[in-house]
């Protein structure tokens, strides 16, 4: 720690994103959910050719993404908001909603046990009270467990790294307390696409409700870095006050026009991420074939626990996980007492899922 650090940057634990490896000749990457499949060619088109205004700032309301955003999920521009990534949106959300530590009468933000590990770093940035709310024993989320006082409810649909998602009638059960007692539930959409109702049809209906989903999954732009967030218009204007009073241009000219394509050329994407979703299905067979625990998945990843792990020669999944790592294929290790057993897989090409497989059953496990 150095003597020019305040006590916040002091306290913080920052998150660690997936390792991007190096150094490894022969590499099949399934450790960070990129989507397997490029952009189709109209958005590398619409990149090319905002190139040619880099002179100038970008729009700072990235007006024609929001519009592409609004009717992709069948909604109006104001009630889009865009951002550099889903991760910056989440944390203007944090900052926007949640109150502070003590400001709300003790009362704490809810979100699961296990779950994406930015939230609990974005509530250490901003001094939020959380209280973390345990799935059950399968990792499935109890929707009771949240009806409970609190200062706002924040999960993922799908969960990650668990991969496993609600339906929109238990996401409305807590919803509709949230609304009864006027408290905001955001809703982490990164992974929808791949299998998840998404909750944006209702807000029109519920002006508490925030819907956060990202261009890096669904989309294949996770270099782009563009997210965005649907919900009614005062949750729209608080997170741009936000925004207004950090950086007025967090989306770039480059992004925002390869994202407006991307959004416009919506059925190459229904057909590539089907192809992502087949050959989970694919692999979640084989792997339970062969002895492992996969829990069922509606994300463009699985988690599972290797035989070894469930036959009770081993005490966790590290020992398969640096199994692979030395044959060139990196997947996501979360040592925590609840996941040590388990390993996140992404859904890679077909190619790198087949060497995944070959690898585990040459191996034996």
């Amino acid at each position: 720690m150095s003597v020019y650090w305040n006590e916040r940057v002091r306290g913080l634990s920052p998150y660690t994103p997936g390792e991007q490896p190096k150094g490894i000749s022969r590499l099949v990457k399934l450790n960070t959910n990129e989507n397997p499949y490029p952009p189709p060619p109209e958005v590398l088109e619409a990149i090319t050719q905002a190139a040619r205004r880099l002179r100038l700032y970008p729009d700072p309301s990235s007006a024609m993404l929001r519009e592409a955003a609004a009717e992709h999920l069948g909604l109006e521009p104001e009630n889009i908001f865009a951002g550099n990534g889903s991760d910056e949106v989440l944390a203007f959300c944090f900052a926007a909603f949640f109150p502070s530590r003590g400001d709300a009468g003790g009362l704490p933000v809810l979100f699961p046990d296990i779950t994406y590990s930015f939230y609990p770093v974005y509530a250490a940035l901003w001094n939020v009270e959380t209280k973390t709310i345990p799935l059950r024993e399968d990792f499935s989320l109890n929707t009771e467990d949240y009806g409970i006082p609190n200062a706002g409810v924040l999960f993922p649909n799908p969960n990650a790294p668990t991969g496993i998602a609600l339906s929109t009638d238990a996401m409305r059960r807590i919803l509709e307390y949230q609304y009864a007692h006027q408290r905001v539930l955001i809703i982490d959409e990164a992974y929808a696409a791949f299998g998840a109702e998404s909750m944006a049809k209702y807000v029109r209906d519920f002006d508490n409700m925030l819907v956060v989903q990202t261009c890096s999954k669904a989309a294949s732009l996770a270099g782009l870095r563009v997210g965005y967030a649907a919900g009614g218009r005062a949750l729209i204007e608080a997170l741009e006050r936000v925004r207004d009073s950090f950086n007025s241009y967090p989306v770039d000219t480059l992004a925002a026009a390869g994202a407006e394509a991307a959004l416009r050329n919506w059925p190459y994407y229904e057909k590539i991420n089907a192809a992502v979703i087949a050959a989970r299905e694919e692999v979640s067979r084989h792997l339970r074939g062969r002895g492992w625990l996969v829990l069922p998945s509606s994300a463009n990843f699985i988690f599972a626990s290797p035989a070894s792990v469930q036959n009770g020669s081993a005490e966790n999944a590290a020992g398969v996980f640096q199994a692979l790592r030395e044959q060139g294929i990196v997947v996501r290790y979360f040592s925590g007492p609840r996941v040590k057993k388990f390993l996140r897989i992404s859904i890679g090409s077909a190619e790198d899922m087949h060497f995944f497989l070959q690898t585990v059953d040459s191996l034996n496990l």
